[in-house]
């Protein structure tokens, strides 16, 4: 993987200004101490006038190096910003016949990063869809995150099979903790020690694909099923049980996605993070997502952008603005057919009279 799984920021360094006032005001110290006359006399309001001259010229350094701070810390939220931009991009609205819909929301306020990630693409498979959840948030998050990604972006074109794309992604987030174990110990060679936070890192991923058939296969390592939209009804997509995370075990070597029933005109997906329904309010209820998607669907037809739109306010007004964990949601829509009729009441028999 080399440099494509890694962040940098970097530094920038001190300009003049940085360095010039500092030193004149520490001049201005220097030269009032051993050149004004009123510093060397003994008298209390020499020594006060003396007093007040050095708290002036120490608040002005604090003041100083705050700003200079708080510059640093801009630059690095907005290089932070910049850098999830472009590792975890947005999907475009419509993909091969799907309405497409997805945003993130961190927790990690003073960075604005997060460890989920999410993509869709168009093969010749089918489209192809990746949800996943990397343990922790901030910049350590989103270089696994990038590591992942990348390795999707290729695999879901190179791959015939579900289940290659995600041995795959088991060998990309491998190689990845080994770059960062040899980074952060280089005489382990990349073997990296058991009570290191590397050798802790797992990722929770879940894969779909969708044919052009509305076909669904599906394999799910450790993450929340998604949600099915079937007009004002929200039901999960299965109640399969769900592989280990990809990182603490190895994939079986028996490995099919499991089949659902297909993606219907007008039905959608919804895939979220377990960051949504863990998300807790000022008396420690959860998040009811299924009843947030429900109040998103009373109006039909709901779009995607219509269903994220509903679903963050809710979280938002649930947690009071302040989620404790990241939080990504992606909603997929099946538009390449018309939609199902409604079903006409039945009419009353008529008795004709002769």
């Amino acid at each position: 993987m080399g440099d494509r799984g890694m962040i940098r920021i970097k530094a920038r360094a001190p300009t003049a200004r940085g360095v010039v006032l500092p030193t004149l005001w520490g001049a201005l110290a220097v030269a009032y101490k051993f050149g004004c006359p009123l510093a060397t006399q003994e008298r209390l309001g020499a020594r006060i006038a003396a007093s007040v001259v050095f708290f002036g010229v120490g608040i002005g350094l604090l003041v100083h190096v705050r700003r200079a701070l708080l510059r640093e810390l801009r630059l690095a939220r907005r290089a932070a910003r910049v850098a999830q931009g472009v590792v975890l991009r947005p999907p475009p609205p419509r993909l091969d016949g799907l309405g497409v819909a997805a945003a993130q929301l961190s927790a990690d306020r003073g960075a604005s990063v997060g460890g989920d990630l999410y993509e869709a693409v168009a093969t010749e498979h089918g489209v192809r869809v990746v949800m996943g959840d990397v343990r922790g948030h901030g910049l350590d998050a989103l270089g696994t995150v990038a590591a992942v990604l990348g390795s999707f972006r290729e695999a879901a074109h190179d791959e015939a099979r579900l289940d290659g794309v995600l041995r795959r992604l088991e060998r990309a987030l491998a190689r990845h903790l080994r770059e960062r174990a040899r980074a952060a110990h280089p005489s382990t060679g990349g073997t990296a020690d058991l009570d290191h936070p590397v050798a802790e890192e797992f990722v929770t991923v879940l894969l779909l694909e969708i044919g052009r058939d509305g076909a669904l296969g599906v394999l799910n390592c450790g993450h929340p099923w998604p949600y099915r939209l079937t007009g004002t009804a929200v039901e999960p997509l299965t109640r399969a049980e769900p592989l280990p995370p990809l990182g603490p075990f190895p994939l079986p070597a028996d490995l099919a996605p499991h089949r659902c029933e297909p993606l219907r005109p007008a039905e959608s997906l919804v895939l979220f993070t377990d960051g949504a329904e863990d998300a807790r309010d000022a008396r420690g209820r959860f998040f009811a997502l299924p009843d947030a998607l429900r109040t998103a669907v009373r109006d039909q037809p709901a779009s995607p952008q219509r269903v994220l739109r509903t679903v963050f306010t809710a979280l938002l007004r649930h947690t009071g603005g302040t989620p404790t964990d990241d939080v990504a949601l992606l909603v997929l829509r099946n538009e390449r057919g018309p939609a199902p009729r409604a079903r006409e009441p039945a009419r009353p028999a008529t008795t004709r009279h002769g």
